[in-house]
């Protein structure tokens, strides 16, 4: 048997095959799956066939069982050489040829790990940011954003054709707080006469309305309110209350003053996602989509799906489901967020034909939100509710305590990214690495630095843990962080620029065992990006590249590559670490890590 290396299989699958053939020919036994695992340094072999699960299909002597299926696999694969049986595991010893030869195929193909989408197949719809127009993006935003983004990418890479969205929360109590105060205290202000992006100047008014409210809470407790009654009588509120109430009829002076102070906070959120690396493919706004789902919450009263109680409020009963009973409409006929959610989802699919899954990247606060609304769209009967998936996420913390956005402590995104810059800036020139430099040359690696020392502290983690941030030993050019994958990457490139020879042939060595390590861990990368994908989760993707550079750097230090006397040996070397840095690249890329060619 030959194996398929135009499909960039991995090693496993292709062994897999002649596993189960064998099983057959020497017991009459079909199975259906074949576990493995990396042979363990102290061993002798490649790859592992675990055999104790086939135990369950054939009783008998896991030794014995192993000794059979090596021989019979050394007898039927020409690759495999030799094989070693411990307990029960059959350790198998692949031919050097193996490798070379899916080096050869890896190294050709340009696009390696990635995959084409299907012409028939469904999009993949990601939702991620989603930010209120009240304030500026801050740190949860930063790791909902990378996370989205990054998911996006995965998915893309993995074969599906994808759209990114968002749905900006541009209505409401909490941007009328931000209205009123600018009308009150503003003077008039603009981005423009203040110099600030307009998502900050818009953040200040919403942090001095809480201001100036809990000072009018204060007052009506002195004249012997209860706080209860002061919090809801305090003037302040009641007039933000009356402006929702005019602009949700139209009011032109209302509507007009929103109309301006969201445009300053779009041109704010588009300089910070610029800065950031990520992008939409279109938005959806929420004064566009709050009366959405009406409508279906009528056509499910008629299937069953919901029930209406004595007061005219809609609700559907998820007990069976172990879940509680929801509302959908109140009684006053209005809706509430998960009407609006149901309706914005079928609104999408409508928009676009070729959707047939959602991914919504949104914290773990709405675990529950998501499973109603999942569930919801399911009874309704649309097949797509299949396929929509909640990318939770848990809280980042910094060292200094939670944040609170009316109280102004949130941390803003964009003076995050400063931050970062100038620490990997202070960190850089400790280290006295970028010699010879100009300024405007150190200041933008820097910014790579900082952002994807950024970037990689956040998507290493597993999106369901909570993290607890720290800048400083995010940029650390040690361990398992973005700076030491981005200063692995440049001296590769370094090494291919000092390569003064012709590299592009193929050539057939036998190989050092250092070699053969790093051949199989670049072997993995299509397996991996199926892999993140399966399980949206950007961590794979990034715990797989600081494997990948631990595995060249271990090379780096035990074999010679231009130092090689031997041609051959040295044409393969550098290819090898050529596709290392191309690997590296793009693996960062699918995380929105950029990469620098000097260090």
């Amino acid at each position: 048997m030959h194996f398929n290396f135009q499909d960039f299989m991995s090693i496993q699958n292709s062994i897999e095959t002649k596993v189960k053939e064998g099983f057959l020919a020497l017991y009459n036994i079909e199975i259906p799956s074949v576990e493995f695992q990396a042979t363990r340094k102290e061993f002798d072999g490649d790859i592992t066939v675990v055999v104790f699960p086939l135990l369950r299909y054939k009783k008998g002597n896991p030794v014995q069982i192993g000794e059979d299926l090596g021989k019979y696999l050394v007898e039927n694969i020409t690759e495999i050489t030799n094989f070693n049986v411990v307990k029960g595991f059959l350790n198998l010893v692949i031919d050097d040829s193996f490798y070379t030869k899916l080096f050869s195929s890896i190294n050709k193909n340009e696009t390696y790990g990635f995959v084409s989408p299907k012409a028939d197949d469904k999009a993949i719809m990601v939702e991620y940011s989603s930010p209120n127009t009240n304030k500026p993006l801050h740190l949860g935003h930063v790791r909902n954003n990378l996370l989205g983004y990054s998911v996006a990418e995965i998915i893309k890479a993995a074969g599906k054709k994808v759209y990114k969205t968002q749905i900006i929360n541009d209505r409401g109590i909490h941007i009328c707080k931000s209205m009123l105060a600018w009308e009150k205290f503003g003077n008039g202000e603009t981005p423009e006469s203040t110099g600030l992006k307009g998502d900050k100047l818009v953040g200040n008014y919403y942090v001095k309305f809480d201001q100036e409210y809990k000072k009018e809470i204060a007052k009506l407790i002195s004249e012997g309110k209860t706080e209860e009654e002061a919090k809801k009588e305090a003037p302040l509120l009641l007039e933000a209350q009356q402006m929702l109430r005019n602009w949700e009829a139209g009011d032109e002076k209302v509507v007009t003053l929103w109309k301006t102070m969201n445009q300053w906070v779009y041109d704010g959120f588009d300089v910070t996602y610029r800065n950031m690396g990520v992008d939409f493919d279109n938005l959806y706004f929420e004064s566009n989509t709050y009366l959405l789902g009406k409508d279906v919450v009528a056509q499910g009263l008629e299937k069953g799906v919901f029930y209406k109680k004595e007061d005219g409020s809609v609700w559907c009963d998820l007990t069976e489901e172990g879940l509680d009973e929801k509302i959908v409409l109140r009684s006053d006929g209005t809706a509430v967020y998960m009407t609006q959610d149901i309706g914005t989802a079928i609104q999408r699919v409508k928009d676009y034909e070729d959707v047939g899954g959602m991914v919504y990247t949104v914290g773990n606060e709405q675990d529950y939100h998501f499973q109603v609304l999942f569930l919801i769209l399911k009874k309704l009967g649309f097949d797509w509710a299949k396929q929509l998936h909640h990318l939770s996420y848990g809280m980042v913390d910094l060292p200094s305590g939670k944040m609170k956005s009316r109280e102004g402590t949130v941390v803003d995104a964009d003076d995050l990214m400063v931050e970062m810059t100038d620490t990997a800036r202070t960190i850089s020139e400790e280290l006295g690495k970028l010699d010879g430099y100009s300024d405007e040359e150190k200041e933008e690696l820097y910014k790579t630095i900082g952002l994807g020392a950024l970037k990689y502290f956040i998507l290493k983690v597993d999106p369901k843990k909570r993290i607890l941030f720290d800048p400083k030993s995010s940029v650390d050019f040690q361990g398992n962080t973005g700076p030491f994958i981005q200063y692995t990457y440049a001296r590769i490139q370094s090494i291919i620029r000092k390569a003064d020879f012709d590299y592009s042939k193929s050539v057939t060595i036998e190989l050092h065992e250092k070699e053969k390590e790093l051949l199989k861990q670049l072997e993995l990368y299509p397996e991996t990006v199926q892999q993140a994908a399966a399980n949206y989760s950007p961590a794979i993707i990034a715990n797989y590249t600081y494997d990948l550079v631990k595995e060249f750097n271990s090379f780096y230090q035990n074999v010679s590559i231009l130092g090689e006397e031997n041609q051959d040996k040295k044409i393969f070397r550098v290819q090898l670490a050529d596709k290392v840095a191309k690997t590296i690249k793009s693996a960062f890329s699918l995380l929105g890590i950029n990469v620098p060619e000097r260090m």
